[in-house]
C-alpha cells in the first residue's frame, strides 16, 4: 500500500487548493479525481456558465446599442459559442493540472472509497494518509416529478446550447443558477419563465435587492413567478403541460413549454463514499461535520466545500482547502472569514454579511444606508441606471454589518465590502476611504453616507 502526508479526495476548486498548499508545505501529496480535474466549476459549472453569461450580455448590448446611435445587426452561432465556451474550460482545466505537477502533486483518476481510517481504495488499489481531506463536491437536487432527460434538464444539460434554444424554457428555481441560466436562454431567443416557490427570488438574500434584480429582469422581459410551485407535467404534441400551483394551495394551471430546467438546489456527493468505515459522521442532508478547523468526527480527516456545508460556492470552499490543508500539515487554522454571494445576471446582485433582518435577529440597533444607482454618474454612462447599493450597520458602534449591491459589476464591487467586513471596520471607515469619480465603487461610500444622513448626491431622508 503507498501512503502519503495528505491524500485529497477531488480536484474542485477546495480541492486542488488543499493539494496545492499541502505541497507548498512541504507534504507528500496524492490527489483523487474521478472525473475532470477542476470539478463541477470548472468543468459544467461556475465557469461555463459565466462563459455563456458574457457572450449572451454581448449580444443584449449590441441590440440595445442603438440607443446610443450604435447600429448593429447581431447574428449567433451556436457551434462557435459552444467552441468558446469548451476553449475557455480547457485552458482553465489544463491550468490546473499543470499546477498540481508542478507542486510534485500525484494524480490517481478512479472513484475513491474509503476501507478503513485514513486508508482508500482506488481501482483496486489501497493508498493510506496521514491525513485524509474529502472535496467531493456536489450535484443537481432532481424534483419529484421531474426526472432528468431529454425534456428535463439540469444545469450540466443546459450548458450545452448548441444543441438547440428551446422556443419556450420554464425555469424551476429562483436561485443563482436559474438566474443565471434562465437570462442566458432568454437572451439567446427563448422565452423564459421562470418560477419560484417562496416569496421572492434569492430567498436567502436581502429581499429588498433580490426585488429590485426581479424587476430588471422581467423589465427586461423575463416571465418571473413567485411563491409557485410546479406539480407536475405531461408530454404532448404541442409540448410539455405543466401544472402549476401556488405555493400555499389554491387553483392550479397550466403552461406549455418546449424544455424544462431544474434548479431547486444541489446535494453534497457523499454517498458510496464508505464514510462509515472511516468513522465520519454526516447530518440527515448527507453534508460531512466538521468544525472550524474542518475537521470530521474522525481523528485526521477533514472535510470541505459542498460536501461539508452550505453555502455551496466555489470560493468558500477554495478557503477552506488552505484550512484544512495547513491543519493536516501541523499549523494552526481556521476558518472564520466573510462569505460573499454573486449572481452573474445583468445586472448582477451580489451581498455579504448580515441582512437587515438577520442583524435585528442578532441583537443589532440596524441602521441602513442606500444609494441608487440612478444618481451614479458612471452608471449613467454605462446606460445601466437600475440598481441599489445598502450598507448594514449597528448604531450604537456603527460596525459595519451587511453589503448588498444590485447593478453592474456588483460581484466585483463586493470585495471592497468583504475586506471592509473582515477587517472590522465600521461605516465611517468606508465613507471616509477616497473612491475615484466617476466609478461605480462610489456608490459604496456615498451609502454609507446615506446611513449618516451625509450623502451628497442623493436628499438625506
Amino acid at each position: 500500500m503507498k501512503t502519503y502526508d495528505l491524500i485529497v479526495i477531488g480536484t474542485g476548486p477546495g480541492g486542488y487548493h488543499a493539494a496545492i498548499r499541502g505541497a507548498q508545505l512541504g507534504l507528500k501529496v496524492l490527489a483523487v479525481e474521478a472525473g475532470e480535474v477542476g470539478g463541477v466549476c470548472l468543468n459544467v459549472g461556475c465557469i461555463p456558465t459565466k462563459a455563456l453569461l458574457h457572450a449572451a450580455e454581448t449580444l443584449h448590448h449590441l441590440k440595445v446599442a442603438e440607443g446610443f446611435g450604435v447600429k448593429a445587426n447581431p447574428e449567433v452561432d451556436l457551434k462557435k459559442l459552444a467552441a468558446w465556451r469548451e476553449s475557455v474550460v480547457k485552458r482553465l482545466t489544463g491550468g490546473v493540472a499543470g499546477l498540481l505537477k508542478g507542486n510534485r502533486v500525484e494524480l490517481v483518476r478512479g472513484y475513491a472509497r474509503f476501507a478503513g481510517p485514513k486508508e482508500i481504495e482506488v481501482n483496486g488499489e489501497r493508498y493510506g494518509g496521514k491525513s485524509v481531506i474529502v472535496a467531493t463536491g456536489s450535484e443537481p437536487v432532481a424534483l419529484k416529478g421531474f426526472p432528468f432527460g431529454e425534456d428535463i434538464w439540469d444545469s450540466t444539460r443546459a450548458l450545452k446550447v448548441e444543441e438547440g434554444i428551446p422556443k419556450r424554457l420554464l425555469v424551476i428555481g429562483g436561485g443563482a443558477v436559474g438566474l443565471e441560466l434562465g437570462q442566458v436562454y432568454h437572451r439567446l431567443g427563448s422565452e423564459v419563465t421562470l418560477i419560484e416557490f417562496m416569496p421572492e427570488i434569492l430567498p436567502a438574500g436581502d429581499p429588498e435587492t433580490a426585488a429590485l434584480l426581479r424587476k430588471a429582469l422581467e423589465k427586461e422581459g423575463l416571465r418571473v413567478r413567485t411563491g409557485t410551485k410546479a406539480v407536475g407535467y405531461e408530454k404532448k404534441k404541442d409540448g410539455l403541460h405543466v401544472t402549476l400551483e401556488p405555493a400555499q394551495g389554491g387553483q392550479g394551471e397550466t403552461l406549455v413549454v418546449d424544455k424544462i430546467l431544474v434548479a431547486v438546489g444541489r446535494k453534497p456527493r457523499t454517498e458510496g463514499l464508505g464514510l462509515e468505515k472511516a468513522g465520519v459522521k454526516v447530518d440527515e442532508r448527507g453534508f460531512i461535520q466538521v468544525n472550524a478547523r474542518m475537521e470530521t468526527s474522525a481523528p485526521g480527516v477533514y472535510a470541505i466545500g459542498d460536501a461539508a456545508r452550505p453555502p455551496l460556492l466555489a470560493h468558500k470552499a477554495m478557503r477552506e482547502g488552505l484550512v484544512a490543508a495547513e491543519n493536516a500539515a501541523g499549523k494552526a487554522s481556521a476558518f472564520d472569514y466573510q462569505v460573499p454571494s454573486v449572481v452573474y445576471t445583468s445586472p448582477e446582485w451580489a451581498g455579504v454579511g448580515l441582512t437587515e433582518e438577520e442583524a435585528k435577529k442578532a441583537g443589532y440597533r440596524v441602521k441602513v444606508g442606500k444609494f441608487p444607482l440612478s444618481a451614479s454618474g458612471r452608471a449613467l454612462t454605462l446606460g445601466t441606471t437600475e440598481g441599489l447599493i445598502k450598507v448594514v450597520g449597528d448604531e450604537e458602534t456603527d460596525l459595519l454589518l451587511g453589503v448588498f449591491l444590485v447593478g453592474p459589476q456588483a460581484g466585483e464591487l463586493i470585495a471592497e465590502a468583504t475586506l471592509a467586513l473582515e477587517m472590522g471596520a465600521t461605516v465611517s471607515d468606508l465613507a471616509l476611504t477616497v473612491h475615484a469619480h466617476p466609478t461605480l465603487s462610489e456608490g459604496l461610500m456615498e451609502a454609507a453616507e446615506a446611513l449618516h444622513r451625509q450623502a451628497i448626491h442623493i436628499l438625506n431622508r
